[in-house]
């Protein structure tokens, strides 16, 4: 169990918020691409520039593999956000999320120099939405909010047994 003398509620409620809010984001994500039947990640993986920039832009010439990468994604942000929102395998969800947002970031970092057809949000160096979640994800991670607030404190006590 979460030591929850260690953290006020006020600070456990923040981080619980987090870890939904951040879930929600993953989930919507892959439901949007599950319902778009033609989307793929060939043109984010073709617009890589940066140090492993040849496996993405292979990745994205190879068909096969290409299908395989878009079906992880998909299900990976859905898989991601169903258990951060839940609070089910809260760590084990948030390293997967945090590694998969930094493929995304080390596919496309917003570094000066590098410019992408792909429309960007706005304006970074270095820092973007990317590395925030991931930071995000962190505290999550650390703090293994799941068991104050979601299934992980069901199965837990469950694994106690």
């Amino acid at each position: 169990m979460i030591d929850e003398k260690k953290y006020t509620k006020c600070q456990l409620n923040a981080i619980v918020l987090l870890r939904v809010l951040i879930g929600w984001h993953f989930l919507y994500e892959g439901i949007a691409k599950l319902m778009k039947s033609d989307w793929s990640a060939v043109g984010f993986l073709s617009q890589s520039k940066w140090i492993f920039s040849g496996l993405f832009k292979w990745i994205a010439a190879n068909p096969t593999v290409l299908e395989i990468v878009n079906q992880m994604n998909i299900y990976g942000l859905i898989l991601i956000g169903l258990g951060l929102i839940m609070g089910c395998f809260t760590r084990i969800a948030s390293y997967a999320g945090i590694l998969l947002i930094l493929l995304y970031y080390f596919c496309n970092p917003p570094f000066a120099g590098l410019f992408y057809s792909i429309p960007m949000e706005g304006s970074y160096l270095i820092v973007n939405k990317n590395l925030v979640e991931a930071a995000g994800l962190l505290v999550v991670a650390a703090t293994g909010t799941g068991k104050y607030l979601g299934l992980d404190r069901l199965i837990s006590k469950w694994i106690k047994k």
